[in-house]
């Protein structure tokens, strides 16, 4: 799912305390354990795996039946790893201490509106998190729509929040997204330069030059059988709603996006997804690289 450009394991700050151990011949993951931990029951082995607790040449496993040659090195940790998280609507790409990416399905709010409070990214993480200590919570950094889908950010303490959101422009190196708009743009690529302001009905539009906020995003067709297009775009700002409007400007509404003057919806669901997040973490100050594939009704749509 992720790209984790030279990132490798959970990047702690400390290491966890544990026991760490040299595997001399030939094994199975299991085995190996009782016959290390033959003090303990086989019961309470079978919980170090469950939770989390042991690695294999730092990589945390669950699986019993891990091979082991001479050389592997065994961690049993003393601390409780992280406990699972499984969402139909939310996956958990990759975290550490300070932040938590995840890949959003369409349909879930990011965070609470006046009618949903509950059914958010917002609240699922919030309340994972606790279960490893009450005391945890999640911090907004930015926002996707309900119905796209894609990859999105949360930070895990306060002053990673401001340092992102203040540092914002250049801390996010990439967001590419994609999606199938109707029809077929006049150029294969190309830069939309426009000004976005929002009325009354919280409906963005394209506005004349020196009125609203400046929207930059660069496009490149992908495929198009005349009817549908697969676009990629690179958004150069983040306005509310950019993509949407922006395509709605040019003739080429996004599938399924009555609001932003969609006249079909071939799928069921806004084609807009969120498909590469790049950043520089504000604590190791490494470069960050996170992609998910295009969805398949996306590419099918446009063939």
């Amino acid at each position: 799912m992720a790209r984790r450009s030279e990132y490798r394991g959970t990047d702690r700050s400390r290491a966890p305390r544990g026991r760490k151990v040299t595997v001399k011949e030939e094994n199975t993951l299991l085995p190996f354990l009782f016959g290390l931990l033959n003090e303990q029951s086989k019961s309470s082995v079978k919980a170090l795996l469950a939770h989390g607790q042991i690695s294999v040449n730092g990589t945390v496993t669950s699986q019993f039946n891990t091979p082991l040659t001479p050389g592997n090195e065994v961690l049993i940790s003393y601390e409780r790893g992280k406990v699972e998280f499984n969402n139909p609507l939310l996956t958990i790409v990759w975290e550490d201490d300070d932040l938590i990416v995840v890949n959003k399905k369409e349909g879930l709010l990011s965070v609470s509106s006046t009618r949903v409070k509950e059914r958010t990214a917002l609240h699922l993480l919030s309340e994972y998190v606790k279960k490893t200590d009450p005391r945890n919570k999640i911090f907004v950094l930015h926002r996707l729509d309900r119905d796209t889908s894609g990859l999105m950010m949360f930070a895990k303490n306060l002053q990673v929040q401001k340092a992102l959101q203040s540092n914002w422009n250049s801390a996010i190196t990439a967001r590419t997204y994609v999606a199938v708009v109707e029809g077929r743009p006049e150029k294969d690529s190309d830069l939309i330069v426009s000004n976005l302001t929002e009325n009354a009905k919280m409906q963005v539009y394209v506005t004349a030059e020196g009125d609203g906020k400046e929207a930059i995003t660069r496009y490149r067709l992908l495929h198009s059988n005349g009817a549908y297009s697969l676009l990629e775009l690179d958004l150069e700002t983040g306005r509310k709603n950019q993509i949407r409007a922006q395509m709605q400007s040019i003739g080429h509404s996004i599938a399924g996006d009555y609001k932003y003057g969609a006249e079909t919806d071939p799928t069921g669901r806004l084609m807009l997804h969120a498909r590469r997040l790049n950043f520089i973490h504000p604590v190791t100050g490494e470069e960050m690289h996170f992609e998910t594939r295009i969805p398949d009704k996306f590419t099918s749509l446009a063939k």
